[in-house]
Order: C-alpha cells, then sequence, then structure tokens
C-alpha cells in the first residue's frame, strides 16, 4: 500500500511546535485581544442576542479565548506571528477524506491502521486527512455526536490523532448543527436540569408549529421536523432536522455559542488545522422562513472565525452546504471574514453529467462563472465523500430532464436515490449513493478494464486542475465499487459507498495488475504528484476555461511568473482532435511538454494540435 506522508508544507515548519502545552500556563501575562478585535466580536453578537446578551457572551468568550491561549507555546506564538495567511493553501495541498475505521487490521486499534497505512510509503502527495467524527456516537456514522470531547474508544484515543498530526495536518469535523439524543447534553434537558432547558429547540405540542410554516422549512429529509420526547416536565417536541436522533441545537441560547466555542479550541488544542463546519446552513432556525441559509447562520460562521483569526490564526474553517451553488458559495462572506474554504458541490454533478454525456458545455459554463475568492479563500473540489453526489447545488444549472436522465443512468449501474421533502411537501430527489467509480460503470460491462479505469482517472483529473484544493475520498484511491451488502446489512443507503477497507486485501490489490485498484491506484498517484509539483495548480492561481470542443475540457492555469498548465481532458471516450488557436496560449511560440506523459507538442501553422486519445488527460507546459 502507497500513501504520501510529505510534510504538512502549510502547518508549522517544526511539527512539535503544533504540540499544545497539556496545562494551562497561567504564569505568563493572559491574552488581551485587541479593541478592534472585541468590538468586532461585540458586533456579531449583538446581531445574535441583544446589547446586554451580547456583551455577558463576550466576556465569556473572551475567558475561552485566554483559557486556550494559555495552552501555546512561546514557539507557537512567535511562530503564528510569521505565519501568511495567503500561503494556507498551495498546489501542494491535497486531502485525504476517510472515517476513522475505514482501514482494517486485525491487529490493531483503527486509528493506528489508517496511520500504518499511510506512512507504508510516500509517493502520493497528501498533504491534509481530513478523519470524518471520531467521537462515540449513536447513529449517522459518526455524525450523531455523543461527547464532543472523547475520541470512540473503538476507534483509538486522543493520542492516537495526536500522532497523526505529527505527520500531516489534520481536519477535523464541527458537528456543531446537532447533538445525539444520547448525550450528556440532551439528557440534562430530558431531566430538568434548568441550564440544559433551552439548549434545544421545543414545543409542547406538535401542532404547534402552522402548517404553512412547516411547508417553508427546507428539508435535506423526508422524517418529521419535530420528534417527541418525554421529559421531567412531560412530553416536548424537540427540532430534529436530521433524523429523530439527531437533535438541533439552540444557537439563540448564548450558552449554546459558548459551549460550542469552547469545543471548537479544546480541537484546536488537539491538533485540528482545519474544522469542517457539517450543515452548518441549519444552524440558526426561523419560524416563518426557510430556516436554512439564514443571515444568523452565517453570523455565526463569522463568530467562529474572530475567534480563531484572534487566537490560532493558522487554522481554517470549511463550510459544508449541500444547497444551491450560488447560496453555498455565499459562506466565503466577503472572502476574508467567513471560511476559507467552500466545499464546492456543483462539481460532482457536473462532472458526473460531463461523462454520462459525453459534452463539457454544462460544466465549462459553470467553471467559467468560478470567480477567484481572494487570497485566503478558495474552493474545496471534491468528486465523492462519505455521503453521496448532492443534486441540490445543481438545480438551477441542469435542466429538469437531465437531472432525471442523469439519476436514471446511475440507477442502472446500481446506485441509490435519497429523497428529501421539497417546499411543495413532495418528495423530490436530494442525493445519489454511490462510489464513485460505479457512478461512471457498470459493474457487469462488457467495456474492457482499461477503458473502465482510463473514464475513471479522467473525471479525476478534472478536480485535480480546477481552482481550488482538491480532496479525495480513500476509496477512490482503488476505485472501490457499490457496496450493495452493507446497504442491506444496516439499512441505509450511503452504506453502499462506506465499506470497510482491509488492510491485507488492499495490499493485494494493488499488487495485482488483474485488478482495477492496481491501474487506478499507480496513474492516479501519478497525476497527484505532477499536481503538487507544478505551482500553476497553486489555489490562487489565475483559470480561464477555454472553449473550443464539446468533448475536450480545456483549462488554463498560471501562476504569475511560473509556469502555465494547459490542462486537457477527453470526455467522449473516443479520438479526438483538438487545435488551440495561438492566440488563445500565453506563450504563443515553441514546444509545449505533457507533464503526465512528457510527450511534446510544437506551435505550428498558429495553432497547437492535440489528438487525444478516449479519454485522456494531458497537462501542457511550455519548454523552457
Amino acid at each position: 500500500m502507497a500513501w504520501n506522508s510529505a510534510p504538512p508544507h502549510s502547518a508549522a515548519s517544526d511539527p512539535m511546535l503544533r504540540l499544545h502545552l497539556r496545562e494551562p500556563d497561567y504564569t505568563r501575562p493572559l491574552l488581551c485581544p485587541p479593541e478592534d478585535r472585541k468590538e468586532k466580536l461585540l458586533q456579531l453578537l449583538e446581531r445574535l442576542y441583544g446589547s446586554v446578551e451580547g456583551r455577558i457572551c463576550l466576556d465569556e468568550i473572551i475567558r475561552l479565548m485566554q483559557v486556550y491561549y494559555a495552552h501555546k507555546t512561546p514557539e507557537m506564538i512567535a511562530d503564528d506571528a510569521d505565519f501568511d495567511p495567503a500561503e494556507r493553501f498551495t498546489e501542494r495541498d491535497v486531502i485525504l477524506i476517510t472515517y476513522g475505521d475505514l482501514v482494517k487490521d486485525d491487529d490493531k486499534p483503527p486509528l493506528r491502521a489508517l496511520a500504518d497505512a499511510l506512512e507504508t510509503n510516500r509517493e502520493f502527495g497528501i498533504s491534509t486527512v481530513h478523519i470524518l467524527p471520531f467521537h462515540p456516537y449513536s447513529s449517522d456514522r459518526g455524525f450523531s455526536v455523543v461527547d464532543y470531547r472523547e475520541v470512540d474508544p473503538r476507534l483509538g484515543t486522543w493520542e492516537d490523532i495526536e500522532q497523526l498530526g505529527l505527520r500531516y495536518r489534520l481536519m477535523f469535523d464541527g458537528v456543531f448543527n446537532h447533538i445525539s439524543a444520547q448525550s450528556r447534553w440532551f439528557r440534562e434537558f430530558l431531566n430538568g436540569n434548568p441550564r440544559f432547558r433551552d439548549h434545544f429547540i421545543k414545543f409542547s405540542t406538535l401542532k404547534a408549529i402552522p402548517e404553512d410554516y412547516l411547508q417553508l422549512v427546507l428539508r435535506p429529509r423526508t422524517t418529521d421536523l419535530l420528534t417527541g420526547f418525554d421529559t421531567i416536565l412531560g412530553r416536548q417536541y424537540v427540532w430534529t432536522t436530521f433524523s429523530p436522533d439527531q437533535v438541533d441545537l439552540n444557537f439563540r441560547n448564548p450558552e449554546v455559542l459558548v459551549g460550542i466555542l469552547e469545543v471548537l479550541l479544546e480541537y484546536v488544542r488537539r491538533g485540528a488545522d482545519i474544522v469542517r463546519l457539517d450543515a452548518v446552513t441549519y444552524i440558526w432556525a426561523e419560524l416563518g422562513t426557510s430556516c436554512a441559509l439564514l443571515e444568523e447562520s452565517h453570523v455565526l460562521v463569522r463568530l467562529f472565525r474572530a475567534v480563531l483569526d484572534a487566537v490560532a490564526p493558522r487554522v481554517a474553517l470549511v463550510t459544508e452546504t449541500n444547497v444551491p451553488h450560488e447560496d453555498n458559495v455565499s459562506y466565503f462572506g466577503d472572502g476574508a471574514n467567513e471560511a476559507q474554504m467552500v466545499y464546492n458541490f456543483a462539481l460532482p454533478p457536473l462532472v458526473l453529467h460531463t461523462f454520462q454525456t459525453g459534452d463539457c458545455r454544462r460544466l465549462s459554463a459553470w467553471a467559467a462563472s468560478l470567480d477567484f475568492v481572494s487570497e485566503t479563500a478558495t474552493y474545496f473540489n471534491f468528486l465523492d465523500s462519505h455521503d453521496g453526489i448532492g443534486l441540490l447545488p445543481v438545480r438551477d444549472i441542469l435542466e429538469k430532464a437531465e437531472l432525471e436522465a442523469m439519476i436514471e443512468r446511475v440507477r442502472r449501474n446500481g446506485a441509490l436515490i435519497s429523497y428529501r421533502n421539497d417546499e411543495s411537501g413532495e418528495e423530490s430527489p436530494y442525493e445519489i449513493n454511490t462510489t464513485w467509480f460505479s457512478a461512471l460503470n457498470q459493474e457487469n460491462s462488457r467495456e474492457s478494464l482499461e477503458l473502465r479505469v482510463d473514464r475513471f482517472l479522467a473525471s479525476r483529473a478534472i478536480a485535480l486542475t480546477l481552482m481550488g484544493v482538491p480532496g479525495i475520498y480513500l476509496p477512490s484511491l482503488v476505485g472501490s465499487v457499490n457496496d450493495t451488502e452493507a446497504v442491506l446489512r444496516t439499512g441505509e443507503a450511503r452504506s453502499i459507498n462506506r465499506g470497510l477497507l482491509d488492510l491485507d486485501v488492499l495490499r493485494a490489490k494493488v499488487a495485482d495488475p488483474g485488478c482495477p485498484a492496481y491501474h487506478i491506484f499507480r496513474r492516479f498517484g501519478e497525476m497527484i504528484r505532477r499536481r503538487v509539483q507544478s505551482p500553476a495548480f497553486h489555489p490562487n492561481a489565475s483559470q480561464r476555461i477555454i472553449t473550443l470542443h464539446p468533448a475536450v475540457f480545456s483549462v488554463l492555469r498560471d501562476s504569475e511568473g511560473d509556469q502555465p498548465v494547459l490542462a486537457l481532458v477527453e470526455v467522449a471516450g473516443r479520438e479526438t482532435l483538438f487545435e488551440i488557436p495561438r492566440d488563445e496560449l500565453p506563450r504563443p511560440e515553441g514546444v509545449w511538454r505533457d507533464l503526465l506523459s512528457w510527450k511534446e507538442y510544437p506551435v505550428e501553422g498558429g495553432r497547437l494540435v492535440c489528438r487525444l486519445r478516449r479519454y485522456e488527460v494531458i497537462w501542457l507546459t511550455p519548454v523552457l
């Protein structure tokens, strides 16, 4: 097995500088935030809670910041002073997404098995590991957190997390929208503890919310919005956006915000370099609205950002908002005050549509609309994840007939479809549940192994070349297929792409030329290695989509002062002649060389001509 353990270049240069003090050092002067930072925090708090509650809340937040800051070593503080936010992410950043127990080895705890798999070889360019929720949980594969402060003992310990953090930057999940119905916080609510009485959104009857208000609520599920629980004070109906076991936290209560900020800062102390704000668009409920995409959710993201900027400037936020594209990218704020990264949710369905139809025009038009965000913020480009391929993000990009055709094609490949209740109360498709390899390829297809692998890798190349930071779900490194047995066993559609990977079996597959994993692993790894060596793929490098042929997705990336890269992907599965006029090229003379094959293409007769094989990927750069 081979994954890279490249040093986390954008983190502190010395990994030991990332280790906080076990106990706070109160012999040093306490943190005293500048007045402008305190004023900024106060304005945000007053927006949520009013003047009086806002000031009370500010005092408690400053105390939490002081406690966290006392855990930082003097070396860490000095190192933070030299940090350049514009270089937080570079071309060398590739994020691996995985569950803590996705890699299985009977001889050791899962987190150590994962570490061993990552350390086996250093051929890939993985800089960051996103460990999906690793806390004790009661459902939803970790996203119903029982205790934010503990590592699930079935996975390992905080020490195991710390050891991973010495080799990689780490992304933690901030599942702050909701908490498990089995959590201590919710048990205290059921037991009538006055401190937790307003931690959750509760009603005395199911009829407390008028029907017309219920129809306004944007739902990602078909389950009931309110779930009944027996409490010491009688039957209460609690807001549950995602499932009856996942109770929404009530951020109208400032004590909830304080409690979550304390968790956020503990995550940083435990090694988080990036915190993913799960389902943050649903974090604030307001009757009479959609209870999603509200201004208050943006205010909360700004608060999280302001606190981190003050005490942990190296730590970034990434927002996970599976909503239409324009709403999704709104969580960049002004480019400097909300998320440093936003999940590029429209990308997966658009790439899937491209390879299903053999036509990249929809994808190209959308990609051409992507704006440079700022020097400190960028897109998180992924194709698959632990969930599925969201359909809401392209609701305003693809026609209804195109979405229906996409769904029908993946169903033939064995995919499942999850639904939500739409604005009219009807069920509508919400996401496609499948592995990425199976989304593109029928399991019992008569197509050659080579063709299926070529198609898969061509699609992956698009996410590697677009402006932003690429994220790769670990099973895609070996082209995992749909796990229908897991769906039957769990009864959950999302289990189809959450199957465990036995380390010994994986090692055998990537060593066997007869397995797709062998070819995918090596060729995918080569693309990643070439990517991280080219400054043209820096997130801030310019991007220009060149729309000359519907069968060739082409993007020009150019980092000022460095070698530009013209990335071409054949999407139709046939040999395609692609001609680029010299005036489309930043260097219209001489020879261009493919970074992947080293084949050279001269500019002749006023044009650069490439004859692409089916699903071929070419990354051209001018020869000096």
